[in-house]
């Protein structure tokens, strides 16, 4: 098969070769069960296991007794959020998120909602920013937790985490920051509790970590993980994760001016930048093509030997319109007209230039049409 352009780096990364090198010992020399305590493969295991957990934590400025891995941000999401609410039987409790948040976030409040507890939604500006005065309102007695994504998985707008920890401080609660698309490219902001997977950033799927400063945060469900998290520990992921960020992220020098580009040259071309004027993650750009609907542009990107998305991955083959662009006031025609780019490290100069060839000319036929 011949492999198209890949621009959909937000919806996973591929493996870098020295990240499937590190790994594959793992699944044969080294293959043990970092739980099996007697015998020389499981004390191997566990050191390799604690080792990358080292590496993982030093490398984004953590402690290693506070990293649980998990299978990815999904995972990590229910184990915080149901992890505090699990702390307070019986209590009134309120938590406080975005309206813009990931699905794995707004389902599992949904399902906190079914159980009784409160949840306030913050709505978005145009530009898709939190209002601070808000958020600051909107603090309860009973607020046991305020979760963010830092950077949005659809338009890449970053929102003010040091500005939001400053409330959060002052006033009380857990926050937790979402930090998926952020991780890597971003330093950690002063979160209590974090989340990062490692498929979005060049390591293997299956893959993350809750990242808690205080374990006494969550309620422990026994088994690995320093008792919070049942099922073997997945010893090449682990590896593979390490050795991922290890990598470094230099290239992200590469991608602001690779974003800048698209930005203006979809612009002169008659397209929309979304969320243009915001503070924005440099891996993401989202864009509208006026008059014509993001599946046909998806399906001209393909024939042309590209690959985008509309909208998150998690949620594009459903059809629907996106929440997120709805709650930054957008109609659901001109949203439906909007498709995603996001870089890796392998994003050139040329995949951009080719992006922008095949867009100019559906704009140029819709025209003509």
């Amino acid at each position: 098969m011949n492999y198209p352009i890949y621009l959909d780096h937000n919806a996973t990364t591929p493996c870098a070769e020295e990240v499937i090198a590190a790994m594959l010992p793992y699944f044969g020399t080294h293959f043990g069960n970092a739980a099996s305590k007697n015998h020389p493969y499981g004390w191997e295991a566990e050191q390799a296991v604690e080792e990358a957990r080292e590496s993982i934590a030093q490398l984004i400025g953590a402690k290693s007794k506070e990293l649980i891995f998990t299978s990815g941000a999904t995972e990590s999401i229910n184990l915080a959020i149901k992890g505090v609410f699990d702390l307070f039987p019986g209590q009134r409790q309120h938590y406080i998120t975005c309206q813009t948040e990931h699905k794995a976030v707004l389902d599992t409040f949904a399902q906190l909602e079914q159980a009784g507890a409160e949840v306030t939604y913050l709505p978005v500006n145009s530009a898709g920013e939190i209002d601070l005065n808000e958020l600051e309102a909107q603090v309860r007695d009973h607020t046991k937790m305020i979760c963010l994504m830092w950077a949005n998985n659809e338009t890449g707008v970053i929102q003010p985490m040091a500005e939001i920890a400053d409330i959060v401080r002052a006033n009380g609660g857990i926050l937790f920051a979402d930090c998926s698309q952020s991780a890597g490219k971003l330093p950690l902001p002063d979160a209590d509790v974090m989340c990062v997977s490692a498929h979005k950033l060049g390591g293997p799927p299956g893959m993350g970590a809750l990242l808690v400063r205080n374990l006494g945060l969550l309620t422990p469900t026994g088994g690995q993980e320093q008792g919070y998290r049942r099922g073997t520990e997945n010893l090449p992921a682990a590896i593979g994760f390490a050795t991922a960020l290890d990598a470094g992220f230099a290239w992200v020098e590469k991608a602001v001016r690779l974003r800048e580009l698209l930005d203006a040259e979809v612009t002169a071309s008659g397209g929309v930048v979304v969320a243009e004027a915001s503070n924005r993650l440099a891996t993401i750009g989202s864009y509208r093509m006026p008059g014509v609907a993001a599946s046909s542009q998806l399906i001209n990107f393909d024939m042309a030997g590209i690959a985008v998305s509309a909208g998150s991955a998690c949620s594009s083959g459903t059809l629907k319109t996106s929440h997120v662009l709805g709650a930054m006031g957008w109609d659901e025609r001109s949203a439906s007209e909007v498709v995603r780019v996001s870089f890796g490290a392998d994003t050139s100069e040329s995949d951009i230039a080719r992006f922008l060839d095949v867009w100019r000319n559906i704009v140029i036929r819709a025209k003509a049409a």
